[in-house]
């Protein structure tokens, strides 16, 4: 097999990049289409809804393990052949999660699927970039580009009208017949774009070690509330393995000489500057995309559909604005619209932090809309700023590990914030109670004619949705906070003196 490859011209052309395309839009979909579907998927199964982000972390924290390993396995088996078994896997495994009746059979395919599905999205990007034309690859990025920014606008709303329309299990089942088209049309239009294969060692070590500083750190998270944290002896345990694997990672793979992850691009300060932005803008932007629904659901009574529209309205005000983002790159330092768009996305979260549990629908999904538009604004100019501190040779390794970080800060904000959603609701509990003149209010629903178990009933209630519109609240407002810190430490990377070719980042 050569690199030297001809590009694919007329049908074959059109079909294969809606193949790569749909490909694409399902692993990206897959990301936001459970997050509606947790409160569904909780009551199915018999947990609670804080056990029931563990769908959205692990497969989160699977694919994030597997990024690394993308190069290495295209070298190994070849590109095409890659992308071809991760779709049937990521078939497979989505098929096993729609059959799932407990919640670790759930979390064990969902790490399935997030092990298949990690290669598939920068292999999409990289085979698109092979079978058109070298005068059209513009065209196929922005092809791709489409796909990423739309599916998680799709993904909510698509989650939710399944949840109530049919059941949870259909979010898994409906990838299978994609997953069953795209591996067949890899087969039969792709093979010309197969990559060359050679016999690669892998740094065995440094994968190990990875699998276990972070499957670790992401169980102790996951777990910890449950088990009162470093109270509990299995929870210290995991911090003691998280800590001493990380330590043992980094040692091994900045002296390695094939490292799975190369840490040596740290040593660019607009890289390491860039990635830490991305890591706290990225954690506390997927906050809302994860607590939002449940709060809604849970709590102010919305369907799954209905809380998918209000999730939805972030991608929509991105959509909007990222032509212009792509104009305005090219005319102003990326650091200044790095630092607008987070602080701009840090500024429409203060809008969240008056929500009461009586907000109407478009109180709810105006801040969404507007902390989209912020969205493009650090994206694409972070990409430019990390991948353009580092040498050319240097870019796909960066690129990796940013796409990793930043899928591992997505899950980390989600274990972290759901816990703080969960403790702050207890605390605003205990604050409302004691403050709340009982007597007054059972006299007043006393004299409208409730007997007293209603009357327990409706101060229960009204005290539960205020504690938790509360916690949200405050959740909200260290978002606010985070994101102005991510917006600020910006300006500590220097101005990128290189442009980033297309295709770079996953």
């Amino acid at each position: 097999m050569t690199d030297d490859i001809k590009p694919l011209t007329g049908p074959a052309l059109l079909l294969a990049g809606m193949v790569l395309a749909l490909t694409n839009f399902m692993v990206v979909l897959d990301t936001t289409i459970a997050n509606v579907s947790v409160t569904h998927i909780a009551g199915a199964l018999g947990i609670s809804s804080t056990q029931g982000t563990w769908v959205i972390t692990s497969y989160a924290v699977a694919e994030a393990i597997c990024v690394p390993l993308t190069g290495w396995l295209t070298g190994r088996f070849g590109a095409v052949r890659t992308f071809t078994w991760g779709m049937i896997g990521f078939g497979l495994f989505s098929f096993l999660c729609g059959l799932s009746n407990s919640l670790a059979m759930l979390v064990v395919c969902r790490i399935g699927q997030g092990l298949c599905g990690g290669p598939l999205m920068p292999l999409s990007q990289t085979l698109m970039l092979r079978v058109f034309p070298k005068r059209q690859h513009g065209q196929a990025m922005s092809l791709w580009a489409t796909t990423t920014v739309v599916a998680p606008i799709i993904g909510p709303i698509l989650g939710g009208t399944i949840s109530d329309g049919w059941s949870w299990n259909w979010i898994f089942f409906i990838n299978v017949p994609v997953a069953a088209v795209c591996a067949y049309g890899a087969l039969r239009l792709l093979k010309s774009a197969e990559t060359r294969i050679e016999r690669l060692s892998v740094d065995k070590v440094g994968l190990m070690l990875l699998i276990l500083w972070v499957g670790a750190f992401q169980l102790m998270l996951d777990l910890g509330r449950e088990h009162d944290w470093f109270n509990d002896g299995m929870i210290v345990t995991l911090a003691v393995i998280a800590a001493i694997g990380l330590a043992l990672f980094v040692a091994w793979e900045v002296t390695a000489k094939q490292p799975i992850v190369d840490l040596r691009v740290f040593r660019h300060r607009g890289f390491t500057v860039s990635v830490t932005s991305l890591s706290f803008a990225f954690a506390v932007f997927f906050v809302a995309a994860v607590l939002i629904p449940q709060w809604l659901q849970q709590n102010l009574g919305y369907t799954a559909t209905y809380a998918g529209y209000v999730t939805a309205f972030s991608g929509v005000g991105a959509v909007l604005v990222s032509p212009l983002v792509v104009s305005l790159s090219t005319r102003f330092d990326p650091r200044a619209l790095v630092f607008f768009g987070i602080l701009w996305m840090g500024i429409t979260s203060l809008l969240r932090v008056q929500w009461a549990s009586n907000a109407d629908f478009w109180t709810l999904s105006l801040p969404q809309l507007l902390q989209g538009v912020g969205l493009p604004f650090f994206i694409v100019p972070l990409t430019t700023i990390g991948l353009g501190a580092v040498k050319p040779e240097e870019t796909a390794s960066a690129a990796g590990i940013m796409s990793f970080l930043r899928t591992m800060a997505g899950a980390v904000g989600t274990s972290i914030s759901t816990t703080m959603f969960a403790d702050g609701a207890v605390v605003a509990r205990s604050e409302i109670v004691s403050k709340l003149n009982s007597d007054a209010t059972s006299q007043t629903l006393t004299n409208s004619g409730f007997s007293l178990e209603q009357i327990r009933a409706v101060i229960e209630q009204t005290v539960v949705q205020e504690s938790y519109a509360l916690s949200i609240d405050h959740v909200f407002l260290l978002s606010a906070i985070t994101f102005a810190v991510a917006a600020t430490i910006i300006w500590l990377a220097p101005r990128p003196d290189r442009a980033v070719e297309a295709g770079a980042m996953h």
